[in-house]
């Protein structure tokens, strides 16, 4: 029989996705000699995430080879987060983000204060951010804020003291989610994580959606400029003539990687290594989801071998007929998440000495 510790490994190697593609951390570990960058990551500490460009290629790497770590170790036991208090905010509709981020911290026995919904709030009383970040200061250790009004971070930050993870800004930015998209990346085909990434090991990439008005997505690229020697290529799909938005204009007019717009998947479908999809644009005061002229399912002209991403939630842009194919990357994506969280708040709150203790 195993006993307890074996039991919890066994756990832990098998907590995953139930369909689709299958990650393995390991493979991300050993592909970059089982070594994390701590020295890039204690540069975190007592920081606020509110903005991938505050990232570069060498942290995104380090917080994914932390992640792996986390993915494959049973640290529960040492305690990471014992006397940290996250205060989770939403403001905004959420599932999977606020979950993954309550079990983070839960995980590394750190407490939970939740604010699921904001009407719940002193906003629903005409309370404002700024005065609610103030109060925040003496009730937790780290702030992860999700909020429909893209002006949100800043507001929150003219009070707020403590380190502000940013959630989920309306259509400004989602850090941690293009995180944990680059995680899958690289576990997938941790080669991407090279300095000098193969030839026969980068990655035409394909982003179907509104990076400008589409959080996730333009996050997800904003990082992605970074790995120039993993990404050969990018096409965005979108039906707007300008689908970039301002905060995405000058670095990719500075980008090396050739990067092209295009309004027909059908026609780019086959040369595509990833295609990372999403549906739901934050448009002014209100959401809209994409043309059904850009929906993907089991009959789609995708080459072997490519893989389909999507921050989730979805509608009907992925049908479910492609969740059982070796396409579906997007549920691993997703079962990655709690472990990218992990390693953002270990970083964030200073307590990275716990986990490398383990090593």
């Amino acid at each position: 029989m195993m006993n307890t510790t074996q039991k919890r490994r066994a756990l832990t190697e098998f907590a995953t996705n139930s369909k689709g593609r299958k990650l393995d951390p390991k493979d991300l570990l050993a592909h970059t000699d089982m070594q994390v960058d701590w020295e890039t990551l204690h540069k975190l500490a007592g920081t606020s995430i509110v903005n991938p460009r505050q990232f570069d290629r060498e942290t995104v790497v380090a917080i994914a080879q932390l992640a792996a770590l986390l993915e494959t170790r049973n640290v529960e036991m040492k305690k990471p987060l014992d006397g940290k208090i996250a205060i989770t905010a939403f403001f905004e509709a959420s599932t999977r983000t606020r979950l993954s981020f309550e079990s983070a911290v839960l995980r590394l026995d750190g407490k939970v204060l939740s604010v699921p919904d904001g009407q719940v709030t002193g906003i629903a009383k005409g309370e404002s951010l700024a005065d609610i970040g103030e109060m925040f200061n003496t009730y937790g250790d780290v702030v992860i804020m999700r909020h429909p009004e893209t002006e949100s971070v800043e507001e929150i930050q003219k009070n707020l003291e403590r380190p502000l993870i940013n959630a989920g800004n309306g259509s400004g930015h989602h850090p941690t989610q293009a995180l944990l998209d680059w995680y899958t990346l690289l576990k997938w085909r941790p080669e991407l994580s090279d300095q000098s990434c193969p030839n026969d090991k980068k990655i035409h990439l394909g982003i179907v959606g509104t990076p400008g008005s589409m959080r996730a997505v333009k996050s997800f690229l904003r990082l992605s400029l970074m790995f120039v020697n993993a990404v050969s290529k990018i096409t965005l799909v979108s039906e707007m003539a300008d689908p970039v938005g301002l905060d995405l204009t000058e670095p990719i007019e500075e980008s090396p990687i050739p990067i092209e717009i295009t309004n027909d998947v059908q026609q780019v479908l086959p040369t595509l290594d990833v295609v990372y999809v999403n549906s739901i644009a934050f448009l002014g005061d209100s959401y809209r989801n994409l043309d059904s002229r850009y929906a993907l399912d089991a009959s789609s002209n995708l080459q072997p071998g490519a893989v389909i991403m999507h921050p989730l939630a979805r509608n009907e842009e992925l049908s479910e007929d492609l969740d059982e194919s070796e396409h579906n990357l997007y549920f691993a994506q997703a079962a990655g998440a709690v472990f990218v969280r992990q390693a953002v708040l270990a970083a964030v709150l200073n307590r990275l000495d716990r986990i490398s203790e383990l090593c």
